[in-house]
């Protein structure tokens, strides 16, 4: 994309009205001339580990000293343009990203510098520097500037191996708790087996008593008669 027709009439819509001397050209915009192998775009920080809140440096080498533009294209494509070094260090920084306060640039022979103070998701994107060179733009390759994308793992617990022979959800038993359970048991012996004894005494009481209490009762019908 960063060398579509559209982006290039972007580039020519956006930047003509700043002209070779930032001023405005009201005979149209210049001419397109593409991307320039004198024109050379890096930074000093690694790209690959960029981290929120760090400070950012980025350097245009040129070979020619006419002043030079610093425009960043976002992930849906718009360029924003963010300074305009000229040929005598004078910087313009944009009125739409209170740049002043985000943003250093500087000039230093044929190389033109763009300082991040602090680096943001909103500073992501791809950093072109462009040049007006005899009603011609010229622009560089576009240095990619992107946080990393940080991916959050859910916690894993694991489970400690059981033993060989073992069962993981066996307890060892409590000497005291096992104590308490005999005497428990001996007690419920000494209760039960005497009330046990005492109904059977008294089921066997019952079934003598109650064959005795029908005989006598004949008995005593018979005199009667």
């Amino acid at each position: 994309m960063d060398s579509s027709p559209a982006l290039l009439l972007l580039l020519a819509l956006g930047l003509c009205e700043y002209g070779h001397t930032g001023g405005f050209s009201p005979a149209g915009c210049p001419g397109i001339h593409g991307w320039s192998n004198e024109m050379k775009i890096r930074s000093h920080n690694n790209i690959a580990q960029l981290r929120v809140g760090q400070r950012l440096e980025l350097e245009c080498q040129t070979d020619k000293e006419s002043g030079a533009f610093w425009i960043r294209q976002d992930k849906s494509g718009t360029l924003h343009f963010i300074v305009f070094i000229s040929s005598i260090s004078r910087t313009t920084f944009s009125r739409d990203h209170n740049s002043p306060s985000r943003f250093e640039a500087s000039k230093d022979n044929k190389i033109y510098r763009l300082v991040v103070k602090s680096l943001t998701p909103q500073d992501e994107g791809k950093y072109f520097c462009l040049m007006n060179v005899n009603q011609m733009l010229h622009f560089s390759p576009g240095l990619p500037i992107f946080l990393p994308v940080t991916t959050t793992v859910a916690p894993t617990t694991s489970r400690p191996t059981p033993m060989w022979g073992t069962d993981p959800h066996t307890k060892t038993p409590d000497p005291e708790r096992r104590k308490q359970e005999e005497l428990n048991f001996f007690c419920h012996i000494s209760i039960w087996v005497p009330l046990a004894g005492a109904c059977l005494l008294l089921l066997i009481a019952l079934a003598v008593t109650i064959p005795l209490c029908r005989r006598t009762r004949r008995r005593r019908c018979r005199c009667k008669r």
